[in-house]
Order: C-alpha cells, then sequence, then structure tokens
C-alpha cells in the first residue's frame, strides 16, 4: 500500500514540475488564488515544506518540537520570505531535492509507523497522502494562475487532438477524496457542528468512469457527484455550489458547506 500512494505522490510531483518547466520568467510572478502569493510564492511554500518534513522524518519528535510551531500562517510565510529574490530553477530543485528526502524515507517505513506533524502524529501512509493532497492543491493554484480557471475543461480544442489539460483529474485523486471523507469529523469539530453518530458516505465518480465510495454503508448521510469536484472542495479551491456535488440528508448538506481536509 506504502507503494501504491508514494508512487502516485511522485507522479503528482513530477506533473506539477513538468507544468513548471512550461513557465517564462515573467509569469512566475503571476498572481495565483492564495491571496498575496505568486506562482514563485507557491513553489517555495513546497520547497520549504517538504525539506521542513524531510528533517522530521529524518529526525522526529525532537525536529518537530524544535520548529515551535505556534502560528500556522506565520511559520507558512517563512517559506515564501525564502523563495523570495531566488531564481526560478533554484526554487524547483530546492523542491526536488526535498520531495525526494521524504519519499526516500517514507520508501522505509511501514505505512503503520508514526510521523509527527504540525497538528500532531499520523500513520505514514497518511503523511505520503498529505504530501500528495498539497502538491495537488498548490498546484491547481498554479495552473490556474496561468489557464484561467480551477477546473478541467468539459471539451478539448477541436483543432488540436493531442492537447493534454494541465488540470484533467487523474486517478490519483482518489487518495485526496478517501481523505476528505476521513476528515468530516475534523470539518465539523473546526466548524463548531456535531457530526452525526451515523457518520457520512461520499458517493463520487472518479476518471475512466470508476465508482468511489466511502464511509459507512448504513448511513444515510450521503454526498455524492464527481471526484474532482469534491476534491477541490475539500481542499477548499472551489465552493460546493460552483460543483455538481449533492447532498442526501441534513448533515451531508452540512458537511458539503464546511468540509475541509486540513
Amino acid at each position: 500500500m506504502m507503494r501504491e500512494i508514494l508512487s502516485d505522490l511522485v507522479a503528482e510531483q513530477q506533473q506539477l514540475d513538468q507544468f513548471l518547466q512550461t513557465l517564462r520568467d515573467r509569469q512566475w510572478a503571476t498572481p495565483t488564488p492564495a491571496h498575496g502569493w505568486t506562482i514563485q510564492d507557491t513553489v517555495s511554500h513546497l520547497a520549504f515544506t517538504e525539506a521542513f518534513a524531510a528533517e522530521v522524518l529524518a529526525e522526529g519528535e525532537a525536529r518537530m518540537k524544535a520548529e515551535h510551531v505556534t502560528d500556522l500562517d506565520e511559520w507558512t510565510e517563512i517559506g515564501v520570505a525564502q523563495g523570495r529574490g531566488r531564481r526560478h530553477q533554484e526554487i524547483i530543485e530546492w523542491w526536488r531535492f526535498g520531495r525526494a528526502d521524504v519519499v526516500d524515507a517514507l520508501s522505509r517505513m511501514p505505512g503503520t509507523a508514526r510521523v509527527p506533524w504540525i497538528h500532531g502524529d499520523m500513520s505514514a501512509r497518511s503523511f505520503a497522502n498529505i504530501r500528495l493532497m498539497e502538491t495537488w492543491a498548490h498546484g491547481l493554484d498554479v495552473k490556474s494562475a496561468i489557464l484561467g480557471r480551477m477546473s478541467p475543461l468539459d471539451e478539448l480544442p477541436e483543432d488540436d487532438e493531442e492537447y493534454e489539460d494541465p488540470l484533467a483529474d487523474t486517478t490519483r485523486l482518489r487518495h485526496i477524496a478517501s481523505l476528505g471523507q476521513r476528515a468530516l469529523p475534523f470539518a465539523f469539530e473546526q466548524a463548531g457542528e456535531e457530526f452525526p453518530e451515523q457518520g457520512i458516505r461520499v458517493e463520487v465518480m472518479g476518471p475512466l468512469y470508476a465508482a468511489w465510495r466511502f464511509g459507512p454503508e448504513d448511513t444515510d448521510q450521503v454526498i455524492k457527484g464527481m471526484a474532482g469536484d469534491w476534491c477541490r472542495v475539500v481542499v477548499q479551491r472551489q465552493s460546493a455550489d460552483e460543483t455538481g456535488l449533492k447532498a442526501v440528508g441534513e448533515f451531508a448538506e452540512t458537511a458539503l458547506l464546511i468540509a475541509r481536509a486540513y
């Protein structure tokens, strides 16, 4: 199972890396949907976070405590500031080295091993899932800054049959869709809402008409729709009313309003 999630993590990172290689120098200063962040800021954040994650995996709880993260927003801005004024290729290399170290460390760990992190420890498999989610979410910001949209095209251009939409959904979204469902109790807690005892089920369709179902089978609270829509909602890149997601049940309706994976 670790091999699968790590393979998908690497694939997601490489896809974003390849997109970055197509950008002109001036495009790195393009504002993204993340308020106040340019593309350069976004990639700097990814690089800073991966480098820190690699250190935590190597040194454990001691490194996590030494960082003393008390305000996540302030800590995040440290990484962004470190990237400003640096050459674009240097930032990409910073990111590459960090993410390679993370994947290498995780590949030598069982999926059940515990990893300390900012909001508490988690399994190595969940940690890999979080890294994939963050890569994909920030990749959406970068790509939408250039393409002017957050979702894939409904139809590919007729004059270019070989066109590959950079925002096209992939089967890697299964990890993020599952994470979003598992994070619903957290989302309810953060919103000050009571999570239903029967739980909430998510039934979505992924690429190639794959049917993905997460959560208890005996609940009457269900969210249905496309996997790409659900994933964009849980990483807070789109609101549910901008998608075709549907809710069955009062708690499921609330979930669509407050869902978040972090």
